[in-house]
């Protein structure tokens, strides 16, 4: 989740209801940009999911 909040409240209940992370946007551009970039690095590039196959076999 991408979020200008950043309340405790806010981040439990993205938990709660999925969320597999919660990330608070800079207010800054320049930070933003740079944090966003990480982001879409992590995941295009890092992050690894199972194939299509085995996911209808789940």
């Amino acid at each position: 989740m991408v979020t200008s909040s950043d309340e405790p409240a806010d981040l439990l209940e993205a938990y709660r209801l999925g969320a597999n992370s919660f990330i608070t946007k800079p207010i800054n551009y320049r930070e933003f940009v740079e944090q966003m970039t990480l982001l879409a690095r992590y995941w295009l590039k890092v992050n690894r999911v199972p194939n299509a196959s085995a996911v209808r076999s789940f």
